[in-house]
C-alpha cells in the first residue's frame, strides 16, 4: 500500500468550478427486511408516516440552501427502503416543494425506486402524473424459489407485472436484478435476464449477492454458487446483455445506448449531492473546501432532530490526503474511466498526485491510460480492491 505525496499546500487549495449538484432522498421504510439487505431500512409496522416524514424533508431541505444557493440540480433519485410505499399523493407534495425551493432543470432525471409488492397501476400512472420520470424497480429474481431463498415478499407473477406496469408509464426504467443466488444455475440466471428484456427495460442493474456484514445472511449465510460459477454467470450476463445492444458502463449497470443512470454517474464522477432523509449521505463541495454529511438514521431518531432544528448527526471536511482515494473509488467503477481534467476539476489537486498509484496500476495490468483518458483495465474490473488499494 503506497501512501501519496501531494505536491500541494492546504493553503493554496481551491476548486475553480463547482461540479453538477443531485439530490438524494431517502426513504427508510420496507414491508419486511431482506436477510441480504444492510441499507437503512426499517419494517413499517402499522403503515408509514407519510405527511410527518413529507414535512420534515421539506424542513430538511430547507436548512440545506444556504449551503447551495443558486446551484441547478441536475437529479433527483427517491430511495430506500421502498419509497413506494409512499403514495402518489405525498410524491406530488414533496416534488412541489422541491421545485418551489430548488433550481430543477427542465430535463433533470428524476427517479423512484419501487418493489413488486407495493405495484398498482393507478399508482404508478399518478406517479408519472407528478414528474417522475424514471422507475428503478426491485425486481432480484423472476424466479419464485429464488426470490423466496432472498425473502422477498413477490413472487415470479408479480415481479413481471411490475416490470409490465413500469414498461406501460415510463420509456425510461430500471430493473435491479441479482445473481449467484441460492441454488441458482447459470441457466436460471440467463433466464431471468430473458424475462427481464422482455419488458423493454432501458436499464439493468445485475449485482452479485454478497453477504454484507450486520445481515441476517452474514449470520446464518446460504449455499450460495462458488466463485467460479458466480465468475461465469457475470460473464454470461454481460455477454447477452451486450449481444442485446446493452452498454456495460459501470461495474453492475447496463444501459441502452443514451440511457444510462444520470445521477448515478454523477456519484460515480465525484460530482456532488444533497442527501436528505433518514441516514442520508451527502457531499457538497465549496471553492475551499469538500464536506460530506450524514443524517440520523433511525426514523424516529431523524424526525426528532429535524423537530430539534439539526438532521445532521455527523460532518466532515475531506482532507487533502482523502481525496485522491474518494476520487478513485467512484470514477474506477466506470468502464470508460476518467478524462485525465477531471481529476483535477473535481478535487483541485494535479493529476501528479496520482502518478504513484497510477504507475503501480499500470505495472500491475490494472489499468488502461493515454494522454486524455485513465481507465480500469478488465483485470481492474475484476480485482477492484486490489487496484483501491493502491490509492490509499
Amino acid at each position: 500500500m503506497s501512501t501519496i505525496a501531494l505536491p500541494i499546500g492546504k493553503s493554496n487549495w481551491q476548486l475553480k468550478a463547482l461540479p453538477p449538484l443531485s439530490l438524494y432522498i431517502h426513504f427508510p421504510w420496507c414491508v419486511r427486511k431482506c436477510p441480504y439487505c444492510d441499507f437503512n431500512s426499517h419494517e413499517a409496522r402499522g403503515g408509514v408516516p407519510e405527511d410527518d416524514y413529507i414535512a420534515a424533508l421539506v424542513t430538511d431541505l430547507e436548512s440545506l440552501l444556504p449551503l447551495i444557493w443558486g446551484r441547478p440540480i441536475h437529479s433527483i433519485f427517491m430511495g430506500g427502503g421502498t419509497p413506494s410505499l409512499f403514495s402518489a399523493q405525498a410524491m406530488d407534495q414533496l416534488l412541489s416543494a422541491l421545485r418551489a425551493r430548488l433550481k430543477i432543470l427542465p430535463e433533470a432525471e428524476i427517479t423512484l425506486e419501487a418493489n413488486p409488492g407495493t405495484f398498482e397501476y393507478e399508482k404508478f400512472r399518478d406517479y408519472r402524473a407528478a414528474g417522475i420520470n424514471r422507475l428503478s424497480v426491485g425486481i432480484q429474481s423472476f424466479d419464485a424459489g429464488h426470490l423466496s431463498a432472498i425473502g422477498r415478499i413477490h413472487n415470479g407473477d408479480e415481479a413481471r407485472r411490475a416490470a409490465e406496469i413500469a414498461a406501460s408509464h415510463f420509456d425510461n426504467f430500471n430493473l435491479d436484478l441479482m445473481f449467484a443466488l441460492p441454488g441458482q444455475t447459470l441457466q436460471q440466471a440467463l433466464a431471468d435476464i430473458s424475462t427481464a428484456l422482455s419488458s423493454g427495460p432501458s436499464h439493468l442493474s445485475c449485482y452479485h449477492l454478497t453477504l454484507e456484514p450486520n445481515t441476517y445472511f452474514h449470520r446464518y449465510p446460504p449455499e450460495l454458487p462458488d466463485d467460479d460459477a458466480a465468475a461465469d454467470m457475470h460473464d454470461a450476463i454481460e455477454a447477452r446483455l451486450v449481444e442485446a445492444g446493452f452498454i456495460h458502463y459501470e461495474t453492475s449497470a447496463y444501459c441502452r445506448p443514451g440511457k444510462m443512470s444520470y445521477h448515478n454517474r454523477n456519484y460515480w464522477e465525484f460530482g456532488d449531492y444533497l442527501g436528505i432523509g433518514a441516514g442520508a449521505h451527502g457531499k457538497i463541495s465549496f471553492p475551499d473546501r469538500i464536506i460530506r454529511q450524514a443524517r440520523y438514521k433511525q426514523p424516529a431518531a431523524y424526525l426528532n432532530a429535524v423537530a430539534d432544528g439539526s438532521a445532521v448527526q455527523t460532518e466532515e471536511t475531506l482532507s487533502l490526503e482523502q481525496l485522491p482515494f474518494e476520487f478513485m473509488l467512484n470514477t474506477m467503477r466506470l468502464a470508460d474511466g476518467f478524462p485525465v481534467e477531471l481529476f483535477q476539476e473535481r478535487t483541485g489537486l494535479p493529476l501528479s498526485a496520482l502518478n504513484r498509484g497510477l504507475q503501480q496500476a499500470e505495472s500491475l495490468g490494472l489499468i488502461e491510460r493515454d494522454h486524455q483518458t485513465i481507465r480500469p483495465s478488465a483485470q481492474g474490473r475484476r480485482y477492484q480492491n486490489r487496484l483501491l488499494e493502491l490509492f490509499l
